[in-house]
């Protein structure tokens, strides 16, 4: 595929979008962004302003466009209306591959995501692409919305759309203004704001390398395949020992039992739902996402791409760095460069 002609991104002020965009005008691309008013875009870039759901603003951000990047959604795992996942994430999807199945284009690159491949019964220590799951097995509204938008992808590429699905596991580094689910749970322990964890399985890798991995998709991809886009599988207990060693900061050393964090889960987002109508300190799908394995292989990306993501420890001391910053960190570290 050549690098000749203009690339849409949705929701190119995102954090994965952000990042993307700055590889494509790194590598001599023109730029084109659909992003919502107010969100900050980089100047480089042609901007149209809208939602992913308003069909006029999806088809002037498609016209004239050889490659689509489609990274809009909504992207936090609550919502004091429920509706708008399925809104932005489904119908949202729904509404570009139609518009994008008018126009003569060399491929589209749908962002999944790692938490729609979820094994009702686990047969595998490393989960990878050839997962299958159902709607029924998904955790919450954001899973679900997902899911079905992905199904959605899969069925326009069996219609003859150049769809390559790329499925990004936790991104860190640095650059997280909107402070996406895996950085708010970093900032939750810099911050000293919980005193326990429960030890999940994560797979992380670096936002900068994902966008860099949906540029390789689209170059290499083949349609129709999902590739999934992480990096190192750890636990949270080794995860924030990793962060104590690069901040100097003691970070929680107290595990909680799953049912306790289900518990949890549940009552705050009660609270959230009826009470506060604010962002529940545990999601539900979160807790629910976190008792599921999370730990993936993900040698199909690097092997057929090229992906190539750099260390764990080095993304999150970008990330640990940038958040004290911008003013993000109110508990004094002692930052370990590696």
């Amino acid at each position: 595929m050549s690098a000749q002609g203009r690339s849409l991104v949705t929701g190119g002020g995102g954090f994965i979008g952000t990042h993307l965009v700055n590889c494509l005008l790194e590598q001599g691309e023109e730029v084109r962004v659909l992003e919502l008013d107010g969100v900050s875009v980089s100047s480089a870039v042609e901007v149209v302003r809208g939602s992913i759901t308003d069909e006029h603003c999806v088809r002037r951000a498609c016209k004239s466009v050889q490659r689509i990047y489609h990274l809009a959604a909504y992207t936090d795992l609550w919502a004091r209306d429920k509706q708008i996942f399925h809104q932005v994430n489904h119908a949202g999807t729904c509404i570009l591959l139609a518009e994008a199945a008018h126009i003569d284009i060399e491929a589209f690159v749908h962002t999944s995501t790692q938490s729609v491949l979820i094994e009702k019964t686990p047969q595998a220590e490393l989960l990878d692409e050839s997962v299958k799951s159902s709607f029924e097995d998904m955790p919450g509204a954001y899973c679900q919305s997902k899911f079905l938008a992905e199904q959605a992808a899969h069925k326009a590429s069996r219609n003859g759309l150049p769809v390559i699905i790329v499925s990004p596991t936790l991104p860190i580094g640095p650059g997280d203004s909107h402070i996406t689910p895996p950085t708010r749970m970093l900032l939750n322990f810099l911050n000293r704001r919980v005193p326990a964890y429960l030890d999940c399985r994560l797979n992380m890798a670096d936002v900068r390398d994902i966008a860099f991995g949906h540029i390789l998709a689209a170059r290499h991809g083949s349609i129709g395949e999902r590739y999934i886009l992480g990096h190192e599988n750890l636990m949270l207990g080794e995860l924030l020992r990793i962060v104590e060693k690069i901040t100097g900061s003691k970070m929680p050393d107290i595990q909680i039992p799953y049912w306790v964090a289900l518990l949890t889960g549940i009552i705050s987002e009660f609270v959230a739902d009826y009470v506060t109508h604010q962002p529940p300190v545990a999601p539900l799908t979160g807790v629910r996402l976190a008792g599921k394995n999370m730990h993936f292989s993900c040698s199909k990306a690097k092997q057929k791409l090229g992906f190539n993501p750099r260390p764990l420890r080095e993304s999150l001391t970008d990330e640990i760095t940038w958040l004290v910053q911008q003013g993000y960190v109110t508990h004094p570290l002692s930052l370990n460069r590696p």
